[in-house]
């Protein structure tokens, strides 16, 4: 699998974390958090796999 598809990939979890982290903030802040960890880890996966 290229190297791209990956980083894009990786991105658009973050992209759909991120708004399930702005949907559940109200409702359910650990849930929130929880969402927001996982949004960072997968931005910084996408960084480290571009610098890889």
């Amino acid at each position: 699998m290229p190297k791209e598809f990956v980083i894009v990939g990786l991105l658009a979890l973050a992209g759909f974390l991120i708004g399930g982290v702005y949907s559940t903030w109200k409702t359910a802040r650990g849930l929130a958090m929880l969402l927001g960890v996982g949004a960072v880890l997968a931005v910084g996966g996408a960084i480290a796999w571009l610098a890889g």
